[in-house]
């Protein structure tokens, strides 16, 4: 976990607890009682980021999920064996603890100090909430059914379930309040701001933008909902790659990129590209590919891993330079930053509220030629490659085959490239494109939802069972709630 504020903090502290008064000892300067709402709200932003970034098998494993990457020496978490390394307990403390416990505690501070404006002290609390809403929502697409009410409060050791439905509605209400809430004309964190530095427009359009994804995910189940709040967000969501909501990192540990910590400050060859994005890349003549990959160094092609099996690391494509390549220790890549939503994503979501017949402005075409040009210029293609590539018969939006979730789900999946847990939703919200199969194994053993935490099992067990029961059994196959299709 990247702490980017406390160690300056922790420094402080421990060099003021030097004193004659004996009282003092009974302090832990490395714990301070007193920590800045300021300081907690940029460490959640670290937290966050950081972790939807993170390739680490022990932590997020939505890369493999989403079957951007494959494995090497081990396979394990390719064939969706979640509790050897503890995954689901490690993401579920990871958000809980390190992301919404730091802004819950954030937002306490913040609203009782009386140096800020009351419109200033609003923005923060706003940005606060938005960033809740995001946290919650990432939560009920790994888990469904989660703690919520009740999650955040330490004399409850025993938080009650809530069903995810009713979560996804009161997130949705929330994110419209903080919308309202936010004032343009008032300041926000400024510095503190690790996301936008302060600037209140790009948290509208943010938060906007935000609204857009949750309803677009709720369009199955609840489409007059998702109808309504897309009509209501769309003029005010991201409008370019220059409103994207990222993370920035450093050159140099620990505060790198973390997908260049595990590539190649590490070491190691634990990953290479998946046979499954480099196959639809290679049928489509996908100009990315340059972007992502190395070519293969046998066979002088683009070479995909098996996913879901080990694979000889020196056989296959590796990640290019622009990722993080381990052939060439290149640091400017250490700086690559971390997506949190971006306007390629709110393009899409636009060509299906078309297809949906919602009341938004542009054609379907027109959304979704803007949706891959974005994600193409973010990553540096010729413009003349971008034209070459939507006029092909299979790309063009009126002549490529399927339906109009099969031609969305395909070309969104490959522009959530490095946004796993992103990508493995919009595959099983859309059902495309087509994934592999790990060996010996079928496509229904593709997982719908994480299994819950053992320690929840273990210490919360009447709880436990309870929200087991209401989802259908915690199983990895069970569907959430909004995938209906």
């Amino acid at each position: 976990m990247r702490k980017l504020i406390l160690p300056i903090l922790v420094l402080a502290l421990v060099l003021v607890s030097c004193t004659d008064n004996l009282t003092d000892l009974n302090t832990d300067p490395k714990n301070p009682t007193d920590v800045p709402g300021e300081t907690l709200f940029s460490n959640a932003q670290v937290s966050l980021g950081t972790y939807l970034t993170e390739p680490d098998v022990n932590l997020n494993t939505f890369k493999l999920m989403a079957q951007y990457w494959a494995q090497t020496t081990y396979a394990t978490e390719s064939r969706y064996e979640l509790t050897t390394r503890s995954i689901p307990s490690n993401l579920w403390s990871e958000l809980y603890r390190d992301v919404l416990k730091d802004l819950d505690k954030s937002a306490e501070i913040i609203s009782n100090d009386e140096s800020l404006s009351d419109a200033e002290k609003t923005n923060r609390l706003a940005s606060i909430e938005v960033l809740k809403v995001l946290t919650y929502s990432e939560l009920v697409n790994i888990f469904g059914d989660i703690p919520y009410s009740e999650a955040l409060n330490p004399d409850n050791t025993q938080p009650s379930y809530e069903d995810a439905a009713s979560i996804y509605e009161d997130l949705m209400s929330r994110l419209n309040t903080a919308i309202s809430d936010f004032d343009a004309s008032a300041s926000n964190f400024r510095e503190a701001d690790i996301f936008y530095g302060g600037d209140v427009e790009k948290w509208q359009k943010f938060a906007n933008s935000l609204k857009l994804r949750l309803a677009i995910t709720l369009a199955d189940v609840n489409n007059s909902m998702a109808q309504t709040a897309i009509e209501e967000a769309a003029p005010n969501a991201f409008e370019s790659n220059d409103d994207n909501a990222v993370i920035p990192f450093q050159a140099f540990p620990p505060h790198a990129n973390p997908i260049w910590e595990a590539l190649v400050n590490s070491g190691r060859h634990d990953y290479v590209p998946s046979n499954t994005i480099i196959d639809h890349m290679n049928d489509l003549d996908d100009p990315r590919r340059p972007k992502f990959f190395t070519l293969a160094p046998d066979t002088n092609t683009y070479f995909g891993g098996t996913y879901g099996t080990t694979n000889t690391y020196s056989a296959f494509s590796h990640f290019s330079e622009d990722v993080a390549n381990d052939d060439d220790y290149e640091v400017k890549t250490a700086t690559l930053p971390g997506t949190i939503l971006e306007y390629a994503e709110v393009e899409f979501i636009l060509v299906e509220a078309r297809e949906r017949g919602y009341n938004v402005s542009g054609s379907a075409q027109q959304h979704y030629n803007n949706a891959i040009e974005a994600d193409m210029k973010s990553w540096g293609v010729d413009e003349d490659d971008i034209s070459d590539y939507l006029s092909q018969q299979s790309v063009n939006y009126q002549t490529a085959s399927g339906t109009w979730k099969e031609k969305i789900g395909k070309q969104k999946w490959l522009s959530l490239f490095l946004q796993g847990l992103q990508g493995w939703t919009e595959w099983r919200r859309l059902d495309a494109p087509t994934l592999n199969a790990p060996p010996e194994m079928t496509l229904e053993d593709i997982p719908e939802r994480f299994t819950y935490p053992v320690d929840e099992q273990n210490l919360n067990t009447s709880n436990y069972n309870a929200a087991s029961e209401a989802i259908g059994g915690d199983d990895l196959q069970n569907n959430l709630f909004w995938d209906v299709n």
